[in-house]
């Protein structure tokens, strides 16, 4: 995926990221709406869209209906197939939409291969590299594909799934040759790594979540779409996203996020894929984003 953002959303950035990794110990369509279903009270909400079901619970009155509601309305009338997964600690509230439907993960996986990578440094007791430290920040801050290719090729097919199993992503495919962007991905697994990054366990250590959620919050301002479009002013956005045309099925755009300060602590994962243009993905994904930050701040107040 060599291109980036149009232009129009660009702006300068400097980016910084350290490379230091403390060695830690090695562990383990068109909507047709059917009505709000309150089962569980106001604590679930459940939309059709086109056969599938938006389905959200929460520990907040009301939320998880409002949410059901508002994501499958930002829905409505998109010609591109989606899915999507959220997680609020905050409010424990969860959403999925064909959350276990496969998507070609595009630049999405960069996260994977950074994750895979820092559990195997983990697991030697080391820092990376000054040579890592630099692919990294350029695969994750730039979606450099030549910095990918590299990491791809040093972390290794075993190493990826190695990592896949410790964090619990059964349903992610890797390519069995050179294409990354060609590993299958749902938002059900997409969502799992957000929260990996952001919560304490076994698989990568404080450190290393903060080098990665460091990376995510440097990520160039032309690729700062997606997900984080109407997050909170008080929240910090860690995001990265992917877009790849291909010859069936059109455009496939994805953004996942994590948003962490400021008392908040969620994650969300928007895929898609059959977009006329990558203009209409991005369009897609933040229609989604902007009802679930309104609506999440809302029962946050």
């Amino acid at each position: 995926m060599p291109r980036s953002r149009p232009s129009r959303r660009a702006r300068a950035v400097a980016v910084t990221a350290g490379v230091l990794l403390t060695a830690l110990g090695a562990a383990a369509p068109a909507l047709a709406v059917t009505g709000i279903h309150p089962s569980g009270g106001a604590r679930h909400g459940s939309v059709a869209v086109d056969g599938d079901r938006v389905v959200c619970t929460s520990g907040t009155p009301g939320l998880a209906p409002a949410l059901s509601r508002d994501i499958a309305g930002a829905f409505r009338g998109r010609a591109d197939t989606q899915a999507l997964a959220l997680y609020d600690a905050s409010t424990q509230t969860s959403c999925r939409f064909r959350a276990d439907a496969a998507f070609d993960s595009a630049s999405v996986v960069k996260v994977t291969v950074l994750g895979a990578l820092l559990r195997q440094a983990q697991e030697a007791h080391r820092p990376l590299t000054e040579q890592e430290g630099r692919l990294a920040t350029a695969m994750i801050t730039k979606s450099d594909n030549a910095a990918t290719n590299a990491l791809w090729r040093q972390v290794g097919p075993d190493g990826i799934q190695r990592f896949l199993t410790l964090a619990g992503m059964a349903h992610t495919r890797p390519d069995d040759g050179p294409s990354w962007g060609l590993t299958q991905i749902t938002a059900d697994d997409q969502l799992t790594l957000m929260r990996l990054l952001t919560h304490d366990n076994d698989v990568l250590g404080p450190d290393a979540r903060s080098y990665a959620l460091g990376l995510m919050r440097h990520v160039a301002p032309d690729q700062r779409w997606g997900a984080p479009a109407g997050h909170p002013a008080d929240a910090t956005s860690q995001v990265k996203n992917g877009w790849l045309p291909r010859s069936t099925d059109g455009w496939r755009v994805h953004s996942v996020a994590a948003f962490t300060g400021g008392g908040h602590d969620y994650g969300l994962a928007v895929l898609s894929r059959a977009n006329r243009t990558m203009d209409y993905g991005i369009a897609t994904i933040e229609a989604a984003s902007r009802v679930i930050h309104r609506d999440l701040d809302a029962a946050n107040d």
